[in-house]
């Protein structure tokens, strides 16, 4: 259930501009540039952390420059060359191909370091690996999430992508201050694609099809050693409830503290199709969840519409159509502005746009938290 409600406007994100596309002639990029990561470096410079896909998916996390009009508008970026590559067993294919795609970039306190959850696409599917840094350049592998299991449920060698990481410690399920992560497992018969071709009325796999937080032990000494990845303790987040996220819920953007709890811009997926046609069109949207300060595991606030849906051409057509799809977000305290938050996001699967968000004073009343096992 929501903890609180109140009367305030409707949440939206309002577009700024495409930010960044392929560059002409660069093989890096010749199948798209999205889905980034988004952090301010140790100089106070906003970088962004996208996904350079090579012909065959090839996929590399480049570094660009964020650069800001006069009135503080991200306006465009300078490429500053590849953070990661794919050199691991586990982010390489027999085939030649592989990849590592759409990071996220956290700052953890408590470690002092940067931490990177990327998807590590190989001949075993997509899973989460993880990379940290002292300064966002120079980036060292720590190796796969591994997770323990949970009841009767095993998240390990399940596919599992889009993790994000809290900045502070969090409070696991029995209380103890932990490294935390958000991450959605992609279990057999839970990805869009397979859910759209079962009916509107379907009952939900709360478990399964949801947003899990996890936990990992954390000490300071950690961060050098690797001992980061091994999450055992687990809590079952978010479900689908509304139409626009009735196909699959997944992760979006890093967790933000705000005024009113940690901001999550998270995705959503529905069916474009027409009823009676056998092939199915998926539309990805973003949504807004707002997680409690003191316990993450319950939210207060959720949107019930989503807060970016495609209806630019760059957002309707591309490599995938109909596809926004928030990964990075900037808190614009370097304006004086800690309600305001830049959203960086894939555009079709081919472009990276920017849109904005204004936090209100008071949350917008309703929104549903969970479906408990209810139809959608």
């Amino acid at each position: 259930m929501i903890l609180s409600e109140a009367v305030g406007s409707v949440l939206r994100l309002k577009r700024l501009g495409m930010l960044m596309e392929p560059e002409p002639g660069n093989p890096m990029e010749v199948e798209g540039v999205l889905n980034p990561a988004a952090a301010r470096g140790p100089d106070g410079e906003l970088y962004l952390f996208p996904r350079l896909t090579a012909r065959g998916n090839y996929s590399r996390i480049g570094i660009a420059r964020v650069h800001f009009n006069e009135d503080g508008d991200p306006v465009g970026v300078e490429r500053l060359g590849i953070a990661l590559e794919p050199e691991a067993d586990y982010e390489k294919r027999p085939d030649g191909g592989g990849g590592c795609e759409d990071p996220r970039v956290t700052f953890v306190e408590p470690l002092q370091r940067y931490l990177m959850s990327y998807t590590a696409f190989s001949s075993r599917g997509p899973r989460i690996a993880l990379a940290i840094s002292k300064d966002l350049f120079h980036w060292q592998r720590t190796g796969l999430a591994r997770f323990g299991p949970y009841k009767k449920m095993e998240f390990s060698d399940v596919d599992d992508k889009d993790a994000s990481i809290f900045p502070t410690a969090i409070p696991n399920p029995s209380g103890k201050l932990e490294l935390a992560i958000l991450h959605r497992p992609l279990f057999p018969g839970t990805r869009p694609e397979e859910t759209a071709c079962r009916p509107a009325s379907r009952e939900l796999d709360i478990d399964r099809e949801s947003i899990w937080i996890s936990y990992c032990p954390m000490s300071v000494g950690d961060a050098e050693t690797g001992h980061i990845s091994r999450f055992t303790s687990h809590h079952r987040l978010a479900t689908p409830v509304s139409p626009w996220e009735r196909l699959k819920i997944g992760g979006g953007a890093p967790p933000v503290l705000t005024r009113h709890g940690w901001l999550v811009v998270y995705h959503g997926v529905s069916d474009l199709s027409k009823r009676g046609t056998s092939e199915h069109k998926l539309c990805y949207s973003a949504g807004v969840m707002i997680l409690s300060k003191e316990d993450p595991q319950i939210i207060r606030y959720r949107s019930t519409e989503p807060v970016l849906k495609p209806t630019l051409p760059e957002e309707c057509h591309g490599t995938v159509a109909n596809v926004v799809f928030p990964s990075g977000i900037d808190r614009r305290d370097d304006l004086g502005l800690p309600d305001r938050f830049d959203v960086y996001y894939g555009m079709a699967d081919n472009r990276i746009g920017v849109a904005r968000l204004d936090l209100p004073e008071v949350l917008p009343s309703g929104g549903c938290a969970d479906s408990l096992g209810e139809k959608v």
